[in-house]
């Protein structure tokens, strides 16, 4: 089969499409033809070398899929040959084929195309388990997303709004704003314009809100904790600003804040079929439903990944970005 093959770490253009075997599956595995795979920012990161795959995974980039099972493992019985699907993957996503834990397989929801299924199952996987399952952000609760215009920001706006959250977000430009308003956001902040912990604070009465889920790290940290609530959250999955800061912990003790990061990929497999069970029980019905589409920027040929790289790392993109064989 071809896949996408991290020559060196270092810029997009370390990226090639190669010869390389199939995929060997497990007794617990299925073998998913790709039709799609979706970007995501870790992929840029274990390009650079600083996000290795878990041991025993696919070394080629790619966190989730969708396509048709080709075969199966002896000890697989929910899956058959044919079957459409999306998957969760540690890895081997930028390929024509994968194996995959049949406990990490999705149907495709009705209404999706196959395609479009593939912007699916690390967005929900990630934010299902972070700001519900962990967070337990509930009906008429605040949320604040960072990163609104990103294939997480824009999930986590609708899932949230299905669930009777009531949402504000930043981003960087009107454009972006405008977007996440159409698609839920009740509160639109542009944080190169604004202080998004003062706007907070004057939308919330001086309360602040009860979840924020922020992947800049740093440079958001003190920020992050003067705009929550008393009994907030804060879940952090990513340092896109840095890993770094200083910060006062007295607002912490004053209002009982809960801090907590996590990513998705090195948790072990039982908890990523939690997971996974957890979001076909809780977020399938609203996509099934319409509440919560895809939201695919560009879709691009595999080997043109180097290219679809550049674009993510320049931001500019609103949603996901997908590769297809």
């Amino acid at each position: 089969m071809k896949a996408v093959v991290i020559t060196s770490f270092g810029g997009p253009e370390v990226l090639q499409l190669q010869e390389v075997e199939d995929p060997k599956i497990g007794d617990e595995e299925v073998l998913i033809k790709i039709e799609a795979t979706a970007l995501n920012r870790a992929d840029t990161i274990q390009r650079k070398g600083s996000h290795p795959p878990p041991k025993g995974s696919s070394p080629y980039p790619g966190l989730e899929c969708s396509g048709i099972v080709e075969a199966i493992g002896k000890n697989v019985t929910r899956w058959k040959i044919g079957d459409q699907v999306c998957a969760l993957l540690n890895g081997g996503g930028y390929a024509e084929k994968v194996a995959v834990r049949a406990a990490q397989v999705l149907p495709v929801p009705p209404g999706i195309s196959l395609k479009d299924a593939a912007a699916f199952p690390e967005v929900a996987c990630t934010v299902w388990s972070t700001v519900f399952m962990t967070s337990r952000l509930s009906a008429g609760e605040t949320f604040l997303i960072h990163g609104a215009s990103s294939g997480i920001g824009t999930f986590a706006i609708q899932i949230a709004k299905h669930q009777g959250a009531k949402v504000f977000v930043t981003a960087g430009s009107e454009e972006k704003l405008a977007f996440c308003k159409d698609i839920g956001a009740d509160v639109c902040i542009n944080y190169k314009t604004e202080d998004f912990a003062a706007r907070v604070k004057e939308e919330t009465g001086g309360k602040g809100v009860d979840v924020i889920l922020d992947n800049v790290g740093g440079p958001y940290f003190q920020r992050n904790l003067d705009s929550l609530n008393v009994d907030g959250r804060l879940f952090i999955i990513g340092f896109m600003g840095g890993a770094f800061t200083e910060v006062n912990l007295a607002c912490m003790l004053a209002r009982r804040l809960t801090v907590q990061a996590a990513g998705l990929r090195n948790r072990s497999p039982e908890k990523k079929a939690e997971i996974v069970s957890e979001v076909e029980k809780n977020v399938w019905p609203a996509i099934t439903a319409g509440k919560v589409k895809p939201v695919v920027y560009k879709t691009m040929p595999l080997d043109e990944a180097a290219d679809a790289h550049r674009l993510m790392e320049s931001s500019v993109h609103i949603g996901k970005i997908l590769l297809v064989p």
